[in-house]
């Protein structure tokens, strides 16, 4: 099958988006399938093609958020070489400029298109409203979503149920709408694939010391992943022990606010930010940390979740629909409600090492229902699922073959 992934963030920019991406193309790529990309150019004004990886970059203007950029909708010196790949089947992975792109290019080409529906964006409307007017942007985000989501694809992706309910109970969507948690490339995180001198380099680098439990957080900072809840409620951690710290990997619009909420909090020398880091580096920083912690309350899924499994490292994780079916309480770790009970969790499994390596085991073993390979199993189900009573690409040309050879018979030529 020939296959097109359509979106406006690709490698180098990192995200969990981009993870996905990669992981997927690389996954259905070993399964035979030739996978082609079409992405904004994050580097230069310029159109590139990379015809090794079959990844094809439109030049756009930047948006001012992080790295973006914002291509045309309809690049006219895209579309030759597009058609050129010949596609069996359309997938986009973001509703903006690309994946406009995308629609409009299927349209035009009577190509099928499925749609993977990422990000929550009622989650992120402060951004741009800064708390004025929210209802009627919900509103106008909800109309959108259902416009992207409904009257141009022909299958939807969500990686959650609480996505699914979003389409199915508030949008009332009446399309199919297939529930495929993101996977990842799990193996890259055991923990027996980082070398010792790498854990221990970066330690020294970071000011960890042997006596040192590390809480680890990785994600974008910023207000919605809730990080001051974890940073308010360290201080309760450190009453127990003293040895603790809460290592935050990531960037974000909020880096500098929350090193002052630490500040303030007089435990900045129990805080470490890393900001932005290499994504080859990431494992190394699960591989040397003890308990996985996240208070998000906006995720579609949340694949640092299953990383930290994948690494063997147990899980404290708001008790949200987004971790209920990753997050096995008392088993792979701990669900919590409240700040009472994150502090609970969370001494508990401090005090307790038996525990954590045992969770830790635990979801090593479940980490593996996420593995890329299912994941573009169920994927590929849902492509099939699209073309269903289309032939495919080669299949076509075959039968445009024999329709020649029989019609050249007919006029006795």
């Amino acid at each position: 099958m020939r296959i097109g992934i359509f979106s406006d963030a690709w490698e180098p920019y990192i995200s969990g988006l981009v993870t996905s991406e990669v992981m997927l193309k690389n996954a259905l790529e070993k399964m035979g399938h030739e996978v082609y990309v079409v992405t904004a150019n994050l580097e230069s004004f310029t159109y590139e093609w990379d015809e090794k990886n079959r990844v094809y970059k439109i030049p756009g203007i930047p948006t001012g958020i992080y790295d973006s950029r914002l291509t045309g909708i309809y690049p006219i010196k895209a579309i030759k070489m597009i058609k050129s790949w010949d596609l069996d089947i359309i997938h986009s992975q973001m509703e903006f400029a690309i994946g406009t792109f995308a629609r409009i290019f299927a349209k035009q080409f009577d190509i099928p298109i499925v749609h993977t529906y990422h990000t929550m964006y009622e989650d992120y409307i402060h951004y741009i409203t800064k708390g004025y007017f929210d209802g009627p942007s919900k509103k106008i985000v909800e109309y959108l979503t259902k416009f992207y989501c409904d009257k141009t694809i022909d299958e939807l992706i969500v990686p959650t149920k609480k996505t699914y309910d979003l389409f199915k109970e508030k949008y009332k969507y009446e399309r199919n709408v297939h529930i495929i948690p993101t996977g990842i490339e799990i193996d890259r995180f055991y923990k027996e694939k980082i070398s010792l001198s790498k854990i221990n380099n970066k330690k020294s680098e970071l000011g960890i010391t042997s006596d040192d439990l590390i809480v680890l957080f990785v994600g974008r900072v910023a207000s919605e992943k809730s990080i001051d809840f974890l940073i308010n409620n360290h201080s309760q951690l450190l009453k127990k022990n003293k040895n603790v710290k809460l290592l935050i990997v990531g960037d974000g619009p909020d880096l500098e606010e929350y090193k002052k909420l630490a500040k303030k909090q007089k435990i900045d020398n129990r805080v470490i930010f890393t900001g932005k880091v290499p994504w080859e580096d990431i494992p190394i920083y699960y591989a040397l940390s003890d308990i996985f912690v996240t208070a998000s309350h906006t995720e579609t899924q949340g694949l640092t979740v299953v990383e930290a499994m994948a690494a063997s490292i147990p899980v404290v994780a708001l008790d949200d629909e987004s971790f209920r079916n990753t997050v096995i309480d008392g088993l792979t770790g701990y669900l919590f409600t409240n700040k009472k009970e994150y502090v609970s969790r969370m001494n508990e499994l401090i005090l307790d090492k038996q525990k954590r390596i045992n969770m830790g085991n635990q979801g090593r073993i479940n980490s593996e229902a996420y593995s890329s390979k299912y994941f573009a199993e169920r994927v590929l189900h849902v492509y099939k699922t699209a073309l269903k009573g289309r032939p495919l690409k080669q299949d076509r040309t075959f039968f445009n073959r024999l329709k020649n050879i029989i019609k050249r018979g007919f006029h006795g030529k």
